[in-house]
């Protein structure tokens, strides 16, 4: 023990100095400490636990896909399956040699029978490619119940995952089974099967596909590094890129990290990067419709907080606060500067480093008007000139039209004048500067 304890705490203060944002990023000088002192607390913890417990203290998860679930939806989109399989593509940030997942019956009313589960690579549509299908378990059995409110996490299996590559997960639904817990704008193609438990099946007999994720929530696996979350409503999201591609703005900065070599590092870093988006969302108050999700403040332990691995939140969320502001039920920048700044503190009271993204533009929009842009502006700059968070991304700067700045550059417009295409999009994912990561990627390096 005597010789353990001056390895890890020579290792945590290596790993806190490599962990401190640039000074470039604006963090003050007190955030780094916290986080030093954290990562000193955390090392004389694991020198004092008996040896077999740090077997499992020795894994590191991390998010390599994520949703945010939201729900009940209304009785016309909500999907019920009898004695159905449900088949789950998701597409990874990261990759990993194990792999476990995340059910959620948060949402729900009455317990949530997953009566078997698997996982593997897919192959092409429905399909699992051969020699990768794994049986999951929950706390070693074949099924679980869930409570109504809980998640559970399945055990984790052998699975090799490359990064950015499409999984197929499995869930079989005894009985009959609404999903009240879902992420509705998956932008996935999903299958269901006819009746029966068809898992294990290579090719699924499929009844009918979806578009929407019930349950499932995230994805994890054991890996070095660090997960990002990235916070927000449909621009983070993806409405209105193309389905099927994967063309979300934290798609584009997952595979700029995957496949961007690094100037200073000469390595490509290692992320996970798990998107919280949900069409509609708020950063203040609840949408009247549920698929929109609670507002991010109600949500923000569970899809910030309980992520796997979490050490970076980006946070772009507050123009349909704008949007739906009225005289009888305003919203004004004070407001949402005081929503921003409980995140902030909420985020780093866990040492979780906030970075703040400014709001794209919006005229054109069926809720714009010139008072709402007024608000929009001076969120806007406070985002920009106050430095509360950690380091900002200024999508605002890399979408809009320098010949008319309350508007969408033509290019980058999906039509509605609220939601880039998938060329804006792609533009948001290339404006982000991987030099914020920059130093949790060095601390993920292997050691030569």
């Amino acid at each position: 023990m005597n010789r353990i304890l001056p390895a890890l705490l020579h290792a945590a203060q290596r790993l806190a100095a490599a962990f401190t944002l640039p000074t470039s990023s604006v963090q003050p000088p007190r955030r780094r400490l916290f986080l030093s002192a954290a990562m000193l607390a955390a090392a004389i913890a694991l020198s004092s636990q008996p040896a077999g417990a740090q077997g499992w203290q020795s894994e590191h998860w991390l998010g390599a896909w994520g949703t945010a679930p939201a729900g009940p939806p209304p009785d016309t989109s909500l999907q019920t399956f009898t004695d159905q399989t449900l088949r789950l593509i998701v597409h990874t940030s990261i990759g990993g040699n194990r792999v476990r997942i995340r059910v959620s019956n948060e949402l729900g009313s009455t317990p949530l029978t997953i009566g078997a589960a698997r996982i593997g690579l897919r192959a092409a549509g429905s399909d699992v490619a051969a020699g990768t299908d794994r049986a999951l378990t929950f706390g070693g059995r074949s099924f679980v119940t869930i409570p109504p409110g809980a998640p559970a996490l399945s055990d984790p299996v052998e699975l090799n995952v490359p990064p950015l590559s499409d999984l197929a997960v499995s869930l079989y639904l005894p009985g009959t089974v609404q999903a009240t817990t879902v992420h509705q704008l998956a932008l996935q193609t999903n299958y269901v099967s006819l009746s029966g438990n068809f898992t294990a099946a290579p090719t699924l007999p499929v009844q009918r596909t979806i578009q929407v994720w019930p349950f499932l929530t995230e994805v994890d696996v054991d890996s070095p590094g660090p997960t990002i979350v990235t916070l927000g409503d449909s621009i983070t999201d993806g409405t209105r890129s193309t389905p099927d591609t994967n063309n979300r703005w934290p798609d584009w900065l997952a595979r700029r990290l995957q496949t961007e070599r690094d100037p200073v590092l000469g390595i490509n870093a290692r992320f996970g990067i798990l998107n919280r988006g949900i069409s509609g969302n708020r950063l203040l108050g609840n949408s009247p419709n549920t698929l929109a999700g609670r507002s991010a403040q109600e949500r923000f332990d569970r899809d910030v907080l309980a992520t796997s691995g979490v050490r970076y939140l980006v946070v772009l969320i507050g123009i349909n606060d704008i949007g739906n502001s009225s005289a009888t039920s305003p919203v004004t920048s004070d407001d949402l500067i005081a929503g921003y700044r409980q995140l902030i503190l909420r985020a780093r009271a866990k040492g979780i480093s906030v970075i703040g993204a400014t709001l794209t533009p919006f005229e054109g929009a069926g809720y714009y008007s010139a008072e709402k842009e007024a608000v929009r502006q001076a969120v806007n700059n406070w985002i920009r000139n106050n430095d509360e968070f950690d380091a900002v991304i200024d999508f605002d700067r890399a979408t809009r039209d320098p010949a008319h700045p309350t508007r969408f550059l033509p290019a980058y417009d999906s039509g509605d004048h609220l939601h880039p295409n998938d060329l804006g999009y792609q533009a948001m994912g290339n404006a982000v500067p991987l030099n914020l990561f920059r130093s949790a990627a060095k601390a993920a390096a292997p050691v030569k």
